[in-house]
This record gives C-alpha cells, structure tokens and sequence, in this order.
C-alpha cells in the first residue's frame, strides 16, 4: 500500500470514528510503525494546513482526531442546531482547576482545598465532559478518583496535562492571602 493510500485509510478511520483513535492503533491497521505512522499524519496535517481545506488533525496525547478548523465555525452555526453552551462558574472553574493540576484526586480532597461541598461542581464538570472517574483510590472507604478528560484537552487547547501553564508560587501564596481575607470578614458577619 502506498503511503497515500496510508493517509486515505487514517482519514477514513478518523471520519468515520467522530472521536479520538490512539495513533498505535492506526499504525497496527495500515501495517506501519507508530514514528512512520506519525510522519504520514504529519504530512496530512501540513497538506489540510496548506490547503483550503475546512477539516484539521489535533493530538491529544497519544491519539489523534479529526475536527473542523474553528475559523469555520460561523458557518457551522449557521446550518447546525446552535450547540449548547455551558455556564462555566466561578465554582466550576476552580473545582475544575483543581482536579487538573491534582489528578488523580477524590471529591473530598478537592473539598478540602476548596474550603467547601463541591457536590454540585464535581457533577456539572462530569455532566460536562470535562472530568471522569478514574477508579478508586486505595484508602478506607475506597473512595473515586477524577482526572480529566480528552474533552478537556479539546476546550482548553491543550495536547496533555502537560502542557497546562505552570502555577505561579507568587499567585499561589496572593490566593491563599484572598482566600484567609475572606475567611475573616465570613467570620465577623
């Protein structure tokens, strides 16, 4: 098979899949290597790049996806339902945050951070797509981990957790500040 013929294969796959497919995968499908699997995927990204083409391939850690080109969204929106769109709260972002850069984390440690029940927030972000239950943590009660998801990694951007920004410690120790100010002022009302 020729390596265009490749490339047509991994196109069709990723169409027809919607979501993303682990890169190992692809390259057990069109009989390759994972580096010469990756290099046609390369080739394909460049070519929809240089192109006018409305379609892109993301990474997303180890797997790839096909998607639209977000400048094509205004004509997305114009023959689709309007999608819908979440409310992301200040409690869900910070719940959210959390579970990103604490991954693996249970309900009650992300509570403990927080200061506060994050019931309502865990479930939202679960509702969302943007966090999912790991398995359980090895402790009493057996208690579930949550990290997030690769629908995550689509909202924000990002190929891995990795590549989330670094914390600054100055922000940090500024936030806990804030945080302490407010436990006040809630204690003297």
């Amino acid at each position: 098979m020729k390596k265009s013929e490749k490339a047509a294969v991994i196109e069709a796959i990723l169409f027809t899949m919607g979501d993303s497919v682990e890169i190992d995968r692809l390259a057990e499908v069109i009989e390759e290597d994972v580096d010469t699997t990756k290099e046609i995927i390369a080739d394909m990204k460049k070519s929809y790049e240089s192109s006018s083409r409305g379609i892109d391939i993301i990474e997303l850690e180890d797997s790839v996806q096909l998607c639209t080109k977000a400048d094509m969204y205004e004509y997305l929106i114009k023959i689709a339902k309007t999608p819908r769109k979440y409310v992301m709260t200040d409690s869900l972002l910070e719940t959210l945050s959390i579970v990103a850069y604490k991954q693996p984390v249970t309900r009650l440690e992300v509570e403990r951070i927080r200061g506060v029940n994050c019931d309502h927030a865990m479930n939202r972000l679960v509702e969302f797509d943007l966090i999912q239950e790991l398995g359980r943590k090895d402790a009493p009660g057996r208690p579930l981990l949550f990290g997030t998801t690769e629908q995550f990694l689509r909202s924000f951007g990002v190929k891995s957790i990795e590549d989330l920004p670094e914390i600054n410690p100055v922000q940090v120790e500024e936030f806990k500040q804030q945080a302490e100010q407010e436990v006040q002022l809630s204690l003297n009302i």
